[in-house]
């Protein structure tokens, strides 16, 4: 999957496991790390939302669905999460540059967004 990705200074992953991470080293690591939760996974499909290119800019917006062992569970269990994927053509090929992912994919209440 990181052959996808740009690796300039620019890249940017956010998944549900942490913060933000920019710049090619930064957001490998974070890739690396945030494997280590799923294990023996399968797509199960992808809801395309939106999507939009330009020559050299493109997006899609989608609900992936997934069934993984999440974790340090033994129990496979279905995941959806809603992602935001920008892609730029670099040297003549698609390379993502942002790629966000988070597992809200159904209305929550206003509170749900507070810290403690």
């Amino acid at each position: 999957m990181k052959s996808l990705f740009s690796q300039r200074d620019d890249v940017v992953i956010a998944n549900p496991f942490g913060p933000p991470a920019k710049g090619w080293k930064k957001a490998a690591e974070t890739m690396d790390r945030a494997a280590t939760n799923y294990r023996d996974g399968e797509v199960i499909g992808f809801d395309r939302v939106s999507e939009y290119a330009t020559t050299d800019l493109g997006y899609i917006i989608e609900i992936e669905r997934v069934r993984s062992k999440v974790g340090g569970s033994d129990k496979l269990v279905p995941i959806a999460l809603r992602t935001t994927t920008i892609f730029r053509r670099e040297k003549g090929a698609w390379k993502i540059v942002l790629r966000h992912a988070d597992p809200i994919t159904s209305p929550r209440p206003a509170a749900s967004i507070v810290g403690e």
